[in-house]
């Protein structure tokens, strides 16, 4: 298999993709990401199509169609009618589905793991936690989608004469605003359980990453999912998304807390459900007896995955005064040694941010914090000989409340390192935020991680780890508490979001009110009698 290297990119720059040869797009060509395009639906003048630019070399990839308010409402509709029929689907033959899907991730993970790269610029290990990412979902539900969704049956009002069920009906189209940071696991992990709860889907990705998202699709459709209950509309989230929040029965959004805010306000507006996944200043806690070793292999990971460009990501790094000057050497000494590309292969440490805008945020507030007395310790500039968006790997010292830096989610490969001295005080600066999204904690005993973590404020503790073990324990649920976010992914929380609970009583020999012959003050008395001895009955109570 040819795959595309820097310098074969480098020289295609300005090239159209009809024009680039077949070995600078590696296993996908310009033709391929034309046809993508046709999975998008088409609804009247949709005007100039937009560009996708390769962030690592600044080469134009492909245009995709411009949608317009038009083309989501042709989308939703479409989703709405197919999914009537989706909803009587079995849950079995929905999950046989979803795994054909896992099966053909994995076996064409080369493919996804190119175009993922162009499309965002990230180091291919990066890449690949997406690909490991969907493929853990898509088995999971696959399996247990049908253990969530009952339907259960629970204590009747009566025991002996009273059944009750409870059902879980699916919404009818849920809406996805995905992000670019991980645009196939984003676009596609709140997709699979929706589908699997019987919904139709219309997703938005980022403008920035459109051809990730339309590929995991049509790798859907080759799964055998229905044509049309999965729509992707492709465009500008200022033009599309009030349209699709305005058509859609749920919407789930990941992205800026920001604009979480303008999302769940609209929703409101509509009484309809939604999910949020929004910011973090994720803290990382090294206790004096963590193994020093790991906890630095935790820090590099946490903090520089994805170039730092992950919600999850450890942006505050707080290490006990016993150990703090061998933690911070050992960290800053890796961290000089990390290799920087988005060369279509493993590599590189770290890969690079994905547009001007964003590399301007990191470098402003790494300057904003040096100004105002920060100290550098590693990294701290650009390198625009390695491609437009290189940002070195960043460790700070003498991080201040007064620095932007200290409050604000940089989404980018810096951290700042603290002392503390005890747990009350690294417990206060983890909390000491307005987020609370993930956190880490790193110590040779684990009962006094699980302690330390009832204490810390996020929707996700790792214990020796960086983020890894939640974000992988898909049984469990994910999301934030505080500014970080509403509901949660993954787990039962992740698809009964999707549903509909419907409770179904039914009622046997005598009615819950009082029989003929019998005064409402003796059937209160009757009820109170009953009620009294239920409390003592096992397995009634």
């Amino acid at each position: 298999m040819v795959t595309l290297t820097r310098e074969t990119v480098i020289e295609a720059i300005d090239v159209e993709p009809s024009q680039l040869p077949e070995e600078a797009m590696g296993t996908l060509s310009g033709e391929k990401l034309r046809q993508l395009t046709k999975l998008v639906p088409v609804a009247g003048n949709e005007g100039p199509g937009l560009q996708v630019v390769s962030p690592a070399t600044g080469a134009r990839l492909a245009e995709y169609p411009h949608g317009t308010p038009a083309t989501v409402r042709k989308a939703v509709q479409r989703a709405r009618r197919a999914q009537a029929e989706w909803a009587e689907t079995e849950v079995a033959e929905r999950g046989a589905v979803l795994m054909r899907y896992h099966d053909l991730i994995l076996s064409r993970r080369e493919e996804i793991l190119d175009l993922i790269q162009l499309e965002t610029g990230k180091a291919r290990k990066s890449a690949f936690e997406e690909v490991a990412d969907v493929a853990m979902v898509s088995r999971y539900y696959a399996l247990n989608a049908e253990r969530h969704l009952g339907p259960h049956q629970r204590k009747g009002a009566l025991p002996g004469l009273t059944s009750t069920w409870e059902h879980h009906r699916p919404k009818g189209v849920v809406g996805i605003i995905s992000p670019w940071n991980y645009p196939l696991s984003m676009a596609i992990t709140d997709a699979l359980p929706a589908l699997m709860a019987g919904n139709g889907v219309v997703l938005k990705p980022d403008q920035k990453t459109p051809f990730t998202a339309l590929w995991a699709l049509e790798l859907l459709q080759e799964a055998g999912l229905p044509y049309d209950l999965f729509q992707i509309v492709t465009g500008k989230g200022s033009e599309l998304g009030s349209p699709l929040i305005n058509q859609v029965d749920y919407i789930a959004f990941t992205g800026s807390t920001k604009t979480g805010r303008i999302v769940a306000r609209q929703a409101a507006e509509r009484l309809i459900g939604c999910s949020l996944e929004l910011g973090g200043k994720n803290p990382m806690i090294v206790l004096a007896d963590a193994h020093l070793e790991n906890a630095v292999d935790g820090a590099i990971r946490g903090c520089f995955a994805n170039a730092g460009q992950l919600c999850i990501s450890i942006e505050r790094l707080y290490v006990h005064e016993s150990i703090f000057e061998r933690f911070v050497q050992r960290l800053v000494a890796r961290v000089s040694r990390m290799s920087l590309d988005a060369a279509l292969d493993f590599e590189a440490d770290m890969g690079s941010l994905v547009s001007r805008e964003q590399l301007d945020k990191v470098e402003g507030q790494v300057l904003g914090a040096v100004v105002k007395g920060a100290k550098i310790l590693a990294g701290g500039h650009p390198r625009p000989e390695i491609g437009p968006y290189f940002f070195e790997p960043t460790v700070l010292q003498g991080v201040t409340e007064d620095m932007e830096i200290c409050d604000e989610e940089t989404f980018g490969p810096v951290v700042s390192v603290s002392p503390f001295d005890s747990l009350e005080e690294a417990i206060h600066l983890a909390n000491d935020s307005r987020y609370g999204l993930n956190a880490s904690i790193w110590t040779s005993d684990p009962e006094v991680g699980r302690e330390l973590a009832a204490r810390i404020q996020a929707g996700t503790v790792n214990i020796n780890e960086a983020y890894a073990a939640t974000w992988a324990s898909i049984d469990a649920p994910m999301g934030g508490f505080k500014e970080s976010g509403l509901g949660r992914r993954h787990g039962a929380e992740g698809i009964l979001k999707y549903t509909e609970a419907q409770t179904v009583a039914v009622q046997r020999g005598l009615p819950i009110a009082s029989p003929a012959g019998v005064g409402e003050e003796d059937f209160s008395q009757l009820m109170s009698g009953a009620l009294r001895l239920l409390r003592w009955i096992p397995g009634l109570r």
